[in-house]
Parts: C-alpha cells; structure tokens; sequence
C-alpha cells in the first residue's frame, strides 16, 4: 500500500526534528521531568508543531501513548459545542497511569476557534488543570485570548531554512530509490517556503511520475511561477509598461493555473529583489499588502492584480 510520505517520514522523537533545536531542548527537559504547563506552538504550517506535540505524548506516555492522547483540528469544529463536548468529557476521566495523572489534549489550529469557543475553553483549563494537559497549535498567537496565553508556555517555530529542507528531502529520495538535481531542490524550496509538509507533498508527487526528479518535473506539478518570470513583469511595470507588464502578467497566470493570491505573494517576495531605494520598496509592498486584502475580502483576482500593477507603473 502506497505510504503518505508526510506520515512515513515523520520524526517519532523529540531528537529526530530538525530545525528547532532550541524548542525540542526545552520539550525535552519537560518529558524528562514528567511534568509541563500548558503549551502553545504558533508558526506557519509544516515546521514542526504537530509532529513536536506527538513527539512528546509518545516519549512521555510510551507504548500506550494514544490511550492519554486526544487530537483536535479547531478549524473542522470552530463552535463552543466542541468544547463543551468532546473536550470537557475527555478532562474529566483521569489518566490510566499512576506516575503520570494527566492526559493530553492537542487543538491544532487553535486559533480558528471563536472567541466563545476560547472563552470556555480557559474555563476548562482553570478547572482540569490536575487531569489535563493543552497543547495547542496556530498559525497566530494574536488570534489566542489573552487569558489562553498567559496560562501557556509559549513556543515559536520557525519556517525551515533551506538547508534542513534539502537534507529531508536528500534522505527521501534517496530512501525512495529516485535522483533530484540542484535546480529541482532549489524550485521545490521556494514553493515551499520552508513548509517541509508541502515540500514533501510536492516532492512524492513528482516521484510517482519518474525516476529522475528535474526542474521541468517540479514546474509541471507545482501552482507557481518561475521567480525570474515574475521579476521580469515587476521591472516591466516599474519602467512604465504597464500593458506589456499585464500581458505577461495574465500569460503566466493561465500557463501556470496560479490563483491572484498566489502572484501576489511572489510579486512581493520580487519587489525585496529590486534594485530601487528604500522608499521605493516600503511603497511597493504596501501595495501589495492592500492588494492582497482586497482580494480576500472578494474583489476581482484579475482586476486587481491589473490595478497593483498600474500603481507599480506610477512609480517610474
């Protein structure tokens, strides 16, 4: 049965993540004394929260791990029933072990829950606080009541650097069987951005149509743009072209199937690239933030993009 290479290649141990050794030190030393507060993990997906916070009921709970363990996902049941239900019914039982007389509940994506949801959830932590223990996950600690946060220990992951995400991703293909070349690594990063879960989603599915994992291979199979096309039609619009700047624009779009949000971020990522003042740059990227709002809240993707790169072209 084919294996999702996300689960198969997940570190089993505390010692086994990589990139967030100050963290996983710390978590160490919190199994070794078989006792921690609550726990908040925020930082952008596929660092490392989830895999840290099951690293640590399985060192801490062994074999029997998933008998102490519940694992929620927020973002499938936002409302206070979940709390109120699955969450209070499972603080309430206490821990099979003796040593141990507290079982652990994992919210990830924590910050998707509504702020009535988070209301009884403090509750519940003020109250359980002997049989239970929270670990939660989010992309945004500023989404977390302050009462949630001021009872957890709070940790920050941070994105990948690239040379830990090509040192998975070497160990994969070569556990795999398959060759990746430089140029292949170089494009799976900056897709990726430093989420190793995308990265090694983005890699199996290479895999599973070749042997020999190149650059073209990457393109076909991921929803982004080359950086130097994306440079191109950035200079384009800031020398004052803006229609040829929007042909090209509109060119890359349909050839790579990208969605507005997607431009927008490599657009910003480019404009850091420039070589233009200071001033110049802050301007460029508040567009881009004001941009990107408007297409969050629902306006035109094209429209929009057309607009930023008119106010590029202003800038000449």
């Amino acid at each position: 049965m084919l294996e999702v290479w996300t689960e198969k290649y997940r570190p089993q141990k505390l010692t086994e993540i990589e990139g967030q050794s100050a963290i996983t030190n710390r978590l160490h030393a919190f199994v070794k004394s078989q006792n921690f507060p609550h726990l908040l993990f925020a930082g952008p997906a596929g660092v490392g929260k989830t895999t840290a916070a099951l690293a640590i009921t399985r060192e801490l709970f062994g074999e029997h791990w998933k008998d102490s363990f519940l694992e929620l996902n927020a973002s499938d049941s936002r409302g206070i029933d979940v709390v109120r239900n699955n969450i209070k019914e499972f603080s309430k039982t206490k821990s099979i072990r003796d040593d141990i007389p507290f079982k652990i509940i994992f919210l990830d994506e924590a910050d998707a829950l509504t702020k009535e949801a988070q209301d009884a959830l403090r509750r519940i932590m003020e109250d359980y606080v002997r049989t239970v223990r929270f670990i939660m996950s989010c992309n945004y600690s500023s989404k977390i009541i302050t009462p949630i946060q001021s009872r957890c220990a709070i940790f920050r992951f941070e994105p990948l650097p690239r040379d830990i995400v090509k040192g998975i991703l070497v160990k994969i293909s070569q556990a795999e069987g398959f060759k990746i070349n430089e140029d292949a690594f170089e494009l799976l990063y900056d897709a990726s951005e430093g989420d190793m879960r995308k990265a090694e989603n983005l890699l199996q599915a290479c895999a599973s149509t070749t042997k020999d994992v190149t650059r073209e291979v990457v393109r076909e199979v991921v929803s982004f743009a080359e950086p130097k096309e994306i440079e191109l039609i950035v200079k384009t619009a800031i020398a004052g072209n803006f229609l040829q700047a929007k042909e090209r624009l509109n060119e890359v779009i349909v050839r790579h199937g990208l969605s507005g949000l997607d431009v927008i971020k490599q657009i910003q990522k480019e404009t850091w690239k420039l070589d233009i003042e200071e001033k110049h740059k802050l301007e460029l990227t508040r567009l881009c933030g004001e941009f990107e709002f408007r297409m969050v809240e629902g306006s035109n993707e094209f429209i929009q993009l057309a607009a930023l790169l008119a106010e590029f072209a202003k800038l000449k």
